[in-house]
């Protein structure tokens, strides 16, 4: 007899097959993540995730498999981005690792319902909030950060008692397919799933329906996946990368702050969401911050970063030709400028005037690129800044306090950081996103937590005092009003209206 009719080609998606370790795991079969996603609501709907015990087995799971097999992902992403072994550990591994240890020792915490202020009326009663699982949900990680941006969400989604889907971006093929082959031997097979579809397949997955839909990457590919959410009427959390601006002051220790721009600019050869992407400079010390990320630069990689082992190179050449066309179109190469296509390298390059009208300014850029703009005074930071739309990050650099209190509080951005930069995106006890075009909702910590969850509002209520909320009844007497009102009178201040209800 023969099979079922193929979906339309449209629907065609690389699904990931269970396998041992070692066998080829790629098989091209759509219908294989329908069936997927049913037995994963089959688990959730059985309860399967809804124990403490559980959860907590799958998190020290998730830890288990980074410590053992370390190795491998330090091949793996060596492999897809020539990705130095420190920085695989620093930024990858030990970030997820706090992730879940954070999570196992506060998950008791955070099941725990919520009290909340009674009134009048409900003085004998319970006002609580339930956190309850959503039910199945769908986290894709971008290639700049494979494995922290699927096995961060997913700490967040495992402690939260939810089944989950994750999609590994297909340009980092070594480390989507190592995830693909440990997950199944740590964590539940019924319960978490591993698939792999391409960018332009993603929006097709989403309308399979999951319950919650958590995305990171560029914000084309995130407009899509909100689209295809909204078709389902799927709640979503986007992270999207942006141009996140990087002031520096005349007022600053300009040695330590080169330092901590470079090192956060050309980390995994510039490919990240979170490192600035361009600097707005106070024209009195230009020369001086321009000099000071030379020597950074030379300090970090030697006089050719292409023979250093703490220096990376471009996920993909799609990727190599957009940075590199951008960077021959715009400013003046103050520092680096080379480029080898066949090994997809470009040195760690400063670019001095640049205007916005650049083509560097006006795109996202994931390389290691950072262009030098000047301003006369901080109010004209502010306003360049307020007038492109609000980023993932904004970092500023100064010794005047008065400086920092003013570029964190006029403008808007997903996150702020004041004399360093990226550190935090990273911490377990800050909620980091988006705003506006840079994404929407949050995680880390307790707030992965809260994202994959619902707060459900409970009153738990007994029939006492009938005799006080009889007045609510028709047939209404104006009597009855007057005694509503005036028993609300009483506490209107502080708890609101018709609180005898």
């Amino acid at each position: 007899m023969s099979g079922p009719p193929s979906p339309s080609p449209a629907r065609w998606f690389k699904a990931l097959r269970r396998t041992r370790l070692g066998e080829p795991c790629l098989k091209t079969y759509p219908l294989e993540c329908v069936d997927l996603l049913k037995r994963a609501r089959v688990a959730f709907q059985a309860g399967r995730t809804l124990k403490e015990v559980f959860r907590l087995g799958q998190l020290e799971a998730v830890v288990r498999m980074l410590e053992e097999h370390e190795c491998d992902f330090v091949d793996a992403l060596g492999r897809d981005l020539h990705k130095p072994r420190f920085e695989t550990i620093v930024s990858e591994l030990i970030l997820v690792k706090n992730e879940a240890l954070y999570a196992i020792n506060n998950l008791k915490k955070w099941m725990q319902p919520q009290h909340v202020e009674r009134n009048l009326s409900t003085t004998l009663d319970e006002c609580l909030v339930v956190s309850e699982p959503l039910g199945v949900v769908f986290i894709m990680g971008t290639w700049c950060s494979p494995v922290q941006m699927c096995l961060v969400p997913l700490v967040g989604a495992i402690a939260a008692g939810n089944c989950a889907f994750i999609s590994p971006s297909v340009s980092t093929a070594h480390t989507a397919e190592l995830l693909h082959r440990l997950i199944p031997f740590y964590l539940d097979n019924e319960c978490f799933h591993v698939i792999l579809a391409g960018t332009n397949d993603l929006p097709e997955v989403v309308e399979l329906k999951f319950d919650h839909v958590f995305f990171t990457g560029n914000r084309e590919e995130g407009s899509r996946i909100a689209q295809a959410a909204a078709r389902t009427l799927t709640p979503v959390t986007l992270i999207l990368g942006g141009k996140n601006p990087c002031y520096v002051d005349q007022h600053c220790e300009v040695a330590t702050t080169a330092q901590r721009i470079a090192w956060a600019r050309f980390h995994n050869a510039g490919q990240s969401l979170v490192a600035p992407d361009y600097i707005l400079c106070h024209t009195d010390v230009k020369a001086r911050l321009v000099q000071a990320l030379k020597c950074s630069l030379m300090q970090f990689y030697g006089s050719d970063p292409r023979e250093s082992r703490s220096y990376g190179r471009m996920v993909n050449l799609e990727l190599f030709n957009r940075t590199r066309d951008l960077l021959w179109r715009s400013g003046k190469v103050a520092v680096g400028g080379q480029v080898i296509e066949a090994e997809k390298y470009i040195a760690p390059t400063i670019l001095t005037e640049v205007v916005e009208q650049d083509p560097i300014m006006q795109q996202d850029v994931f390389g290691p690129v950072l262009p030098v703009l000047t301003v006369d005074n901080m109010d004209e930071a502010i306003a360049f800044i307020n007038k492109q739309e609000k980023p993932l990050c904004v970092y500023a650099y100064s010794s005047n306090s008065k400086v920092i209190s003013r570029l964190m509080s006029e403008t808007s951005s997903g996150s702020f950081c004041s004399n360093d930069s990226v550190l935090q995106s990273l911490m377990v006890a800050l909620p980091f996103g988006g705003v506006g075009a840079s994404g929407m909702g949050s995680y880390h910590g307790r707030h992965s937590f809260d994202t994959f969850s619902h707060r459900k509002s409970c009153l738990l209520r007994s029939t006492r005092f009938e005799c006080v909320t009889y007045l609510r009844y028709p047939p209404y007497e104006d009597r009855n009003l007057s005694l509503m009102t005036w028993a609300s009178t009483l506490s209107q201040k502080s708890q609101g209206w018709c609180q005898i209800l």
